[in-house]
């Protein structure tokens, strides 16, 4: 094996294999994607025909060239397969949500240093182009020092998951675990850990088991965020709304590279991560006489890829730590508890 290219699996090849994953994997010059741990339908060399279906996990663990897994299958499954690929010498990329509890994602932080691996979390949202654009408004101080911060991840559609383990009642399953962690970790990267946190979750589809909507409040000293999902949005106010005492930002979600993924376009395609003028997003500075739009930044997935195989070559940091990962879970839990309690869980660090 050529040290430079690192010998990579991915644990399942549903959407998240198929869309997220693989296309990088297989594109970038540094990954060499392997093998695909397939249960049932063995569909990945239909499209990578030189990719092997391995039968079980023990497969992707025995085989020694394998230095990478991607671990992308239900959030039930993370902590135990990712312990799983440390104890067995793999470097690991887990998908959102990293794992159930704070303290799970507390032990496979142990277990990595104790292999001496990398242990990295999915977090690609960080690189779509309405946050990229949201980002660089907030850190341009354009909207002088802001006071309130509002993130949606909303749609339309009363039915149910056909994925049985979305919808079975149980720690970890449900919209915060679900869609939650995207806006989480793109709040707590823009402004850090809050002091305090509030939620309401509820069950709005019929017969669901799990929660589909939740409101989160995190507190800050002189800012509050509100995090909100819901799946009866059919007129969706704008996705990221940031409001400062000099004027206000806002910018609904139109990052195309997930509807591209889906078609089949790869991610060195002409025009990736191209924002429409359409979606462009907008913002009002007082003392001006009326908004004006902004153009988006550029979303590119592949940088995360990129800052993966820089960190394997040693030459970078995570762009997004395991750290970032308990934080996120910390969220999570708090969440969960200020719901059970009715009341605004303080955090301790």
């Amino acid at each position: 094996m050529q040290s430079n290219i690192f010998h990579t699996a991915i644990l399942s090849y549903g959407m998240s294999g198929r869309v997220f994953h693989a296309p990088f994997l297989a594109t970038h010059p540094g990954f060499h994607l392997v093998g695909c741990w397939e249960r049932s339908q063995k569909n990945i060399q239909s499209r990578y025909p030189e990719v092997v279906s391995y039968n079980s996990l023990e497969e992707v663990l025995t085989n020694d060239q394998i230095q990478l897994v991607v671990v992308n299958t239900p959030i039930a499954t993370h902590f135990d397969y990712t312990l799983k690929c440390l104890e067995a010498g793999k470097h690991v990329l887990v998908e959102k949500c990293f794992t159930r509890t704070a303290e799970e994602a507390i032990l496979l932080k142990a277990a990595m240093e104790k292999a001496g691996k990398q242990l990295f979390v999915f977090q690609n949202r960080r690189w779509d182009s309405d946050f990229l654009t949201v980002k660089k408004i907030k850190e341009s101080g354009v909207l002088g020092e802001l006071v309130e911060a509002e993130f949606h991840y909303d749609r339309f559609d009363g039915n149910l998951s056909y994925k049985a383990h979305k919808e079975i009642a149980g720690v970890g399953v449900g919209v915060v675990t679900d869609l939650g962690p995207h806006i989480i970790d793109q709040a707590i990267s823009l402004f850090g850990m809050p002091e305090r946190v509030f939620a309401d979750l509820r069950k709005t589809r019929k017969n669901t088991q799990v929660d589909d909507y939740f409101e989160i409040l995190l507190y800050y000293p002189n800012l509050r965020v509100r995090l909100k999902a819901g799946y009866f949005v059919k007129l969706p106010v704008p996705s990221f709304q940031l409001h400062g005492k000099q004027g206000s930002f806002l910018k609904n979600r139109s990052d195309r590279q997930e509807a591209d993924l889906q078609l089949a376009i790869l991610p060195n395609s002409p025009n990736w991560g191209q924002d429409s003028e359409q979606d462009f997003g907008q913002i009002w500075i007082d003392g001006e006489d009326k908004p004006r739009a902004i153009p988006s930044e550029t979303g590119n997935y592949m940088a995360f890829f990129e800052n993966v195989y820089q960190t394997l070559l040693g030459n970078e940091k995570p762009a997004v730590s395991v750290e970032d990962g308990i934080r996120s879970m910390r969220i999570v839990d708090a969440a969960y508890e200020s719901n059970r309690q009715q009341a605004i869980i303080s955090l301790s660090y």
